[in-house]
């Protein structure tokens, strides 16, 4: 009986030693923050927008516009977070408006207006994880946002994507492409 009551002690303190270091753990993990954005984004003969670099960046998110101006020059203007966070926070109240372009089913491809383009790339980083995330989840702002952003660092990171989810990883190291091929094999004959 000894024994018994023993080994019940040993286990809820082994019980209350996991979830000690589950809660500790927890505290110490790092939190998922968007990383911020430099954009460069340029001003279509539409009049519409789309993204033609995309950067992730340690400092504040900021961008570059390109513009015509009413020769057909090109100029360039620097926009720094605080207006981009601005223009991002008015475009999201149209989305909750449901007069947001980033929210409609139309045909995208060719642009959007500022806002919209920004509130599309930098959701994330300009308001939080969580509108980022909220907003991704509507099947006409994610297909919308893929079509605006036109950058080679963002056709990377959806193939990273793409390829990360289709290969995984075998205890022994190899990989494989989530098929699977039985063959038969006899020894001895």
């Amino acid at each position: 009986m000894k024994h018994i009551s023993s080994l019940a002690g040993g286990v809820a303190l082994g019980s209350a030693g996991v979830i000690m270091m589950s809660i500790l753990s927890g505290c110490e993990a790092p939190q998922e923050k968007q990383q911020n954005r430099f954009l460069v984004i340029e001003q279509q003969t539409n009049g519409k927008y789309i993204v033609v670099e995309e950067m992730p960046t340690e400092g504040p998110s900021r961008a570059i516009i390109r513009e015509k101006d009413a020769d057909g020059n090109t100029a360039e203007r620097f926009m720094n977070e605080a207006e981009m966070k601005a223009l991002a926070e008015q475009e999201y109240q149209k989305v909750q408006n449901g007069t947001s372009e980033t929210v409609q089913s139309g045909d995208t491809s060719a642009g959007m207006g500022l806002a919209g383009t920004i509130l599309a790339v930098a959701a994330g980083s300009l308001l939080g994880n969580m509108i980022g995330n909220a907003l991704m989840n509507n099947k006409n702002f994610s297909r919308n946002s893929a079509s605006t952003n036109k950058s080679a660092y963002s056709r990377s990171a959806a193939g990273q994507a793409a390829r990360s989810s289709a290969t995984k990883k075998s205890f022994f190291g190899g990989s494989s492409t989530g098929t699977s091929s039985t063959g038969s094999r006899s020894y001895g004959s």
